[in-house]
């Protein structure tokens, strides 16, 4: 019979046993393999000549030169074509001036010829009129001026704050984008040039009129940011901060709402002859300024994040990273907006057109991005090493070649297609989440061509920093369908790709995969466990694999299947009280998916030599019978080591100094035992000790049938050799009783009993 106390130790041993799990009896392969996503792994700056596709690929794309002269100003706001091929007209802030840039694409710079100063503080709008004067719309007064042969015209301050687009219409007429509030006027460009430079601002529309400029329509967004005229007149604009897009009557009026948006700002549209138009739009709860105006440094937040070069000098704080995102839309003619590219962590800005593929320029990085209209693929292209690029132009009478307005830092930089040099991608820091021995990397096909064309560079290093701690650049050699670097270590790795010059426009390069053997990591002890003793375990028979496996498995597991191993019903072993017995449980994992095999000893205290009990097992227990050995603390001991198909030069061992095991067959000794008859109770107490383990309890059972149990000592801690048990049983309940037998029992189930009267 099993009696309630000793009833516990079967729940415990049952509960260990589900906790101990089952054996590894195969192993995956130790090599992994890294796939590689080039429009992941590949930033825009680290492209040259070479575009990252939304596929995963390598195509030809341009490249970006950045453009060397200096800075008009401190930020560049506006492009717009000036009045000879190679000219462009830039508006700056924060002092409001207008600049003439003359790019000399043979020496790769450009140089400054100042336009006009207009004593405004930004100059967010400009546009050319076929006669060669020059609009220009202002912030934060509002401001409208004509500038014609250099010199200021007109001015006309409108009752709003800023000026952010201007539109050249058919008629001849202009239309101006305000904001706060956001409205679109009308302007007639005689009646402006005769009106003279006024620069308070006219909040009376009368007033107005008579000098050519009337409200074509209102918005109650705060901002009209960007305007573009369809083919059949109609207007559309985009506003700021919701980034609503509206479409006009070509007369103007009340507007049409197309898409709504939330804390969005639309910053360029682009349209089609067929009608259709795309839209630029950044979602984020900044405005434009605010993201592109560089940090003045100052204040106990810029201080605390300024960081000092070696020469001791404080260098601004590093901007915020955007946390935004950036979407482009299409509005078909006939049907409803389609958003065609979505980008987190980037800011679209302008938009523009080669071919089938629509060009956007971005920040917060310099992004440089294209969507392939034909094939519906996103692109990364070559990006800048400034922070945005503002402004996108093609370059008149060049085909395939943009001008590119950057900011932070300002300037210029041209966007080539045609270029034939060479081209090159450079992936960012990858992590393999292991250290590793690299082994070969492999492009399963390249298109247009050759695979000795392709070079091959690998830099490995240990640490995340992105610059400290990298190897040099190591040339991967091709052989046969790979190419491979000896001996290159580490847990980060960057890759660069070069395609030499002249290489064809169609190439293609497809995601390659890197192997790897990750670092061979030691088995790790997760549990061990000694049972209570007397009790045996009969395992369960095992239960066959099953033939059937998941999706999710084999694509989690590279085509193998986990559940499809062989696994012994182990959870379901039965337990039975079995004197002498002893069971030990342990769960023993390898990080590597190494197979594991142990071996269990022990070793009686004051001997010197171990036994091993179970010998290169895969089982996670052993049993054994203690009732031949002498009694005495053991020490035990678990050797993990790995096997096949790991290589035996590189297997791996783990020795675990584990618990303590007491052996125990001699029963407490009994040093008192009395029964008195007190009151309305009688008082049973039992004095006890034991010479190796501790004391667990008494039993008594009296003569009448009544059997009860006591667990607490008297001192309320169970935690000695040597305890007294009080146990108090009511009258009522020995009625009928002369006598009872208490038993004292240790922990590793020996008792001893006496029969006691009163």
């Amino acid at each position: 019979m099993i009696f309630p106390m000793r009833l516990k130790f079967l729940l415990g041993l049952a509960a260990a046993l589900c906790a101990a799990g089952a054996p590894r009896l195969a192993a995956d392969p130790f090599s992994k393999k890294q796939e590689i996503d080039f429009f992941r792994d590949v930033p825009s700056r680290n492209l040259s000549g070479l575009a990252a596709r939304s596929d995963g690929r390598l195509v030809a794309g341009p490249t970006l030169t950045e453009l060397t002269g200096s800075a008009p100003a401190d930020l560049l706001w506006c492009l717009a074509p000036g009045a000879k091929a190679g000219q462009w007209l830039v508006g700056t802030g924060p002092d409001g001036r207008v600049f003439e840039l003359t790019v000399d694409r043979a020496k790769g710079s450009y140089t400054a010829k100042e336009v006009a100063q207009l004593g405004e503080s930004h100059v967010f709008a400009l546009l050319r009129l076929p006669n060669g004067d020059i609009l220009a719309g202002t912030s934060p007064r509002g401001a409208l001026c004509l500038i014609r042969g250099g010199k200021l015209a007109a001015r006309l301050t409108l009752p709003v704050d800023s000026i952010f687009d201007l539109l050249l219409r058919k008629d001849g007429s202009v239309l101006a984008a305000t904001g706060n509030p956001g409205r679109v006027y009308r302007i007639t460009l005689p009646a402006l040039a005769a009106a003279g430079d006024l620069p308070d601002k006219i909040m009376d529309a009368k007033t107005l009129a008579q000098h050519g400029v009337t409200l074509f329509g209102e918005i109650r967004d705060r901002n009209v940011r960007r305007l573009a005229q369809l083919p059949d007149g109609r207007v559309i604009a985009g506003s700021a901060p919701r980034g609503n897009v509206y479409a006009f009557a070509a007369a103007g009026g009340d507007p049409v709402i197309l898409q709504e948006n939330r804390e969005a700002e639309v910053t360029d549209l682009l349209t089609e002859p067929d009608g259709d138009f795309y839209a630029a739009i950044t979602f984020s709860g900044n405005n434009a300024e605010a993201r592109i105006t560089p940090s003045t440094g100052k204040g106990p937040k810029a201080a605390a994040a300024a960081t000092a070069t070696a020469d001791g000098a404080q260098l601004p704080a590093a901007p915020e990273k955007f946390s935004g995102r950036a979407a482009l839309v299409r509005f078909p003619a006939n049907g409803f907006p389609e958003t065609l590219s979505s980008r987190s962590g980037t800011a679209f800005y302008g938009l523009a057109q080669q071919g089938d593929v629509l060009l956007i320029s971005g920040g917060e990085l310099g992004e440089l991005g294209g969507y392939d209209v034909a094939q519906r693929l996103s692109l990364t292209y070559a990006g800048s090493n400034s922070a945005q690029l503002n402004a996108l132009r093609a370059v008149p009478g060049e085909p395939g070649r943009f001008v590119a307005l950057r900011n932070n830092a300002p300037g210029l930089a041209l966007l080539d297609f045609t270029a034939t040099g060479p081209r090159s991608a450079e992936t960012r820091r990858l992590d393999l989440t292991v250290p590793g021995l690299l082994g070969a990397l492999r492009i399963d096909r390249l298109r247009d061509l050759q695979a000795k064309d392709v070079a091959v560079e690998i830099r490995t290093s240990n640490g995340s920093d992105e610059v400290e701690g990298w190897s040099p650049w190591t040339t991967a050699r091709f052989n046969s369908d790979a190419w491979k670097a000896e001996n290159l270590r580490g847990r980060y790795v960057r890759l660069r790709l070069k395609v030499p010059a002249g290489s064809s426009a169609a190439l293609q390069i497809d995601k390659p995969d890197l192997y790897l053997l990750p670092q061979n990591r030691r088995p790790q002890l997760q549990e061990y466990r000694v049972l209570p003793s007397n009790y045996a375990v009969i395992p369960a028979a095992e239960s066959p694999a099953p033939v059937v496996t998941s999706l999710s498995s084999l694509l989690a597991s590279g085509a193998k299947d986990d559940d499809g191993k062989r696994k012994p019903g182990f959870l379901s072993s039965q337990v039975m009280p079995s004197p002498g017995a002893q069971v030990v449980l342990w769960t023993v994992s390898d990080p590597d998916g190494d197979n594991v095999a142990c071996t269990f000893s022990i070793r009686r205290d004051g001997d010197e030599k171990w036994t091993d009990l179970a010998v290169a097992t895969h089982d996670p227990y052993v049993q054994f019978d203690t009732s031949h050995l002498p009694d005495g603390l053991y020490f035990t001991r678990l050797v993990a080591t790995e096997e096949a198909p790991r290589p035996a030069a590189e297997r791996l061992s783990t020795t675990f100094e584990t618990d303590d095991l007491v052996v125990d067959h001699t029963p407490p000794e009994l040093l008192d035992a009395t029964a008195k008859r007190t009151g309305d109770k009688l008082i049973v107490s039992v004095h006890g000790r034991d010479a190796l383990s501790l004391l667990a309890g008494i039993e008594v059972a009296l003569n009448n049938g009544l059997r009860t149990d006591l667990e607490q000592p008297a001192d309320g801690i169970r935690d000695s050799r040597e305890e007294t048990f009080v146990l108090e049983i009511p009258l009522s309940d020995v009625s009928g009783a002369t006598s009872l037998e208490v038993t004292l029992y240790d922990d590793a189930g020996n008792s001893v009993a006496k029969r006691l009267s009163w």
